[in-house]
């Protein structure tokens, strides 16, 4: 199947005159509306395109700007379109049990992204790139410990201004990793001068995209047909990467083609922020808040130890218009009951492993929660904090 991708680039005509703000707000506090899709589009019998015009955000008034990953010629290569063609067929049939729920979650969070896109004048195309990396979930980890919307391995998310701590993970956080997201790839693409080596690098290394253009095409102009003519020598995930994406943005503007019920809608995320003075577990958060604990843990996937930080205030999200309540109620809540833990006493011949399984929580929850505690010194008798929570 042939790909009629040939009527690309499309002119994305910037229209109005506001100045979106770090966080996705212009400067009258509002949030700006979703960009429309960039045009992408897959007609039956493979007919060319027409060059689509269409607002963005916040642009200064008479400028026009081309979205360029979308405008790459390579995208009328015929290999380019036959590996667009293999990844439409995985996102119309073999993810149908998670491609919905995949558009559903981008819906919450597609304001954050092409703000932040918007901000830096990024191809808004690139909207598209946490619904591969990882369905748009916050709390994604892979195998190799990339984590978040944005699939940050640790060291370069430090990198970044993010956290990654025994506590919190800001990997995690929507608005810390799109904001470092839409740097990082700003970065990769002043280094290498080309959308499709940038995306190459953004998966596979900057490093790694380095040493092969050194070996491969010292003398050579960077592109996007440089990447796609030494494709070979990435490994197999970074050669499809470009592919993937293009797919996936065919299918995800135009779900009901592919076989899928219109997305249901999603609210856009809403909150207000408030001062949690000690750990808390978030079972009481959200009863302090008067909302459910996966509301809660909704708002603030970074807590992915199921408690705010001990020995320091932090800012906590709570559904919109819960400020108030939740100060009032949070203060009313004895701080011996801030926690939803139990105690135990460390017995004869007990490891931390052991106690961790005997409660049925994570090894690493259990540290976690007992920072002081060396597991090579467990001395019987002391009293370890388990969070039960986290056991649920």
């Amino acid at each position: 199947m042939r790909f009629g991708l040939a009527g690309l680039p499309a002119l994305i005509v910037l229209a109005g005159s506001g100045c979106v703000a770090a966080g996705g707000l212009d400067l009258d506090g509002r949030v700006p509306a979703a960009v429309p899709d960039p045009l992408v589009d897959v007609p039956s019998g493979g007919a060319l395109l027409e060059p689509v015009h269409i607002a963005y955000l916040a642009p200064p008034q008479g400028v026009e700007y081309v979205d360029e990953l979308l405008a790459s010629p390579v995208l009328r290569d015929a290999e380019f379109q036959d590996a667009v063609a293999r990844w439409v067929e995985y996102w119309e049939h073999a993810a149908q049990p998670w491609f919905p729920e995949f558009l559903r979650r981008m819906g919450a969070f597609e304001e954050i992204v092409d703000s932040a896109l918007s901000e830096r004048a990024l191809p808004p195309s690139l909207r598209y790139l946490p619904l591969i990396e990882s369905g748009y979930d916050p709390g994604a980890t892979s195998r190799a410990s990339a984590g978040g919307m944005w699939q940050f391995m640790p060291v370069t998310a430090e990198a970044y201004g993010m956290k990654v701590g025994a506590f919190v993970d800001e990997r995690r956080n929507p608005f810390k990793s799109t904001d470092a997201a839409a740097d990082y790839l700003s970065s990769l693409h002043r280094r290498f001068d080309s959308w499709f080596l940038a995306l190459a690098a953004y998966n596979g290394g900057p490093s790694r995209a380095q040493r092969i253009l050194r070996q491969q095409a010292r003398m050579a102009q960077p592109s996007d047909s440089l990447f796609w003519a030494h494709r070979e020598h990435w490994p197999r995930e970074t050669q499809e990467f470009v592919p993937k994406l293009v797919a996936a943005i065919i299918v995800a503007q135009s779900p009901q083609r592919y076989g899928y019920d219109p997305p249901l809608p999603s609210s856009p995320f809403r909150y207000a922020t408030v001062e949690v003075p000690e750990a808390t577990t978030l079972d009481v958060l959200a009863r302090a808040a008067e909302t459910d604990e996966s509301e809660i843990r909704w708002l603030n996937p970074e807590l992915y130890r199921g408690f705010t930080p001990p020995g320091r205030t932090y800012a906590l999200r709570v559904p919109a218009g819960q400020g108030e309540r939740f100060t009032t109620n949070y203060a009313a809540i004895p701080p011996g009951e801030r926690m939803t833990v139990v105690e135990h006493s460390v017995e004869q011949g007990e490891t931390l492993s052991h106690i961790a399984r005997r409660y049925g929580v994570a090894l690493g929850d259990l540290q976690a929660a007992n920072p002081e505690v060396r597991p090579r010194y467990l001395r019987v008798g002391a009293r370890l904090t388990v969070p039960i929570l986290l056991a649920r």
